[in-house]
């Protein structure tokens, strides 16, 4: 299913690259958009995690760096039969997390020097078995294709605001007629269309996933509870702290988080969350650990 969503997602989003290309430049734009598109999908297959974590200037650490996290994340891995990911850092106070990579032999799971700081041990095991449970059932490739190529769509949408007023992207073809929208207009429909794209992306990849890498991390460290204690405080943080990293966090990576850095209260971008709210994934876990005799 993972691979099935991976094919649709690239396939959607090189058509809207193509179709981007048409408007501004006609046939020789969307040619240009479709060779972009074949270098940015070999890309984000096999760079994807590196950039995401360039882009939150996180930092890998050795177990002397950071003894704490690279233990817990040693005993979850080996308690998964999964090699063990590379770990990485990143200074912000916002406490969150996320992992990367393509597949389990090429994962990283990063966290912020705020969870470090006021997650307990077993809530930050609980944290690290979802990362964990992402990396396993492969979710990490979706997500890391998703931020790459969702981030350059939003770049564009950038350039247009530019373009708009150095006379639009419109170009004449050989018979003199105009070739794409272009100009004033094809500008303010990509400002428009690129954010909500990005938007519609992050909702294409299931609020199941998380529900799934709650499950399975409860189930890996037999404490459901610590999760739910850990997204409650996580929960507080998000809509009472800014987030701080190397980049401000963007609507592009957003899902990648274990839980939704950009909320801040806004009820419009809970609206269009991948995530469930907090309040669910907690009714779950309890749910869980009711089950496993907790």
């Amino acid at each position: 299913m993972n691979h099935m969503k991976t094919v649709l997602l690239l396939a959607s989003l090189t058509g809207l690259l193509l179709a981007i290309g048409n408007l501004f430049g006609g046939r020789g734009g969307m040619m240009i958009m479709f060779l972009v598109s074949l270098a940015m999908n070999f890309g984000s297959y096999w760079f994807s995690d590196k950039i995401v974590l360039n882009m939150y200037g996180a930092r890998e650490v050795t177990v002397q760096e950071a003894p704490e996290l690279y233990e817990i994340i040693v005993n979850l891995a080996s308690k998964a039969e999964m090699p063990m990911p590379k770990v990485y850092i990143m200074e912000t106070d916002m406490p969150n997390a996320f992992a990367t990579g393509r597949d389990p032999e090429h994962a990283a799971v990063a966290a912020t020097s705020g969870i470090l700081r006021i997650l307990n041990r077993e809530e930050l095991e609980g944290v690290m078995a979802h990362e964990l449970s992402h990396v396993k059932n492969r979710d990490t490739l979706i997500s890391t294709i998703v931020a790459t190529l969702a981030g350059m769509i939003s770049m564009i949408a950038n350039m247009a605001q530019w373009a708009a007023m150095f006379g639009g992207f419109g170009r004449n073809n050989d018979e003199g007629q105009e070739e794409g929208a272009g100009g004033i207009i094809g500008s303010v429909l990509l400002m428009v269309v690129a954010p909500l794209a990005a938007t519609l992306i992050q909702l294409g990849i299931s609020r199941s996933r998380e529900y799934i890498a709650d499950e399975s991390g409860g189930l890996l460290t037999g404490n459901p509870q610590a999760l739910a204690s850990a997204l409650q405080k996580l929960e507080y943080y998000a809509k009472h702290q800014t987030f701080t990293a190397a980049t401000s966090a963007t609507p592009a990576t957003a899902h990648m988080f274990i839980v939704n850095p950009l909320k801040g209260g806004d009820w419009l971008v809970s609206l269009f969350s991948t995530h469930p709210t907090t309040e669910q994934r907690s009714a779950k876990l309890q749910k869980l650990a009711q089950r496993l005799g907790r």
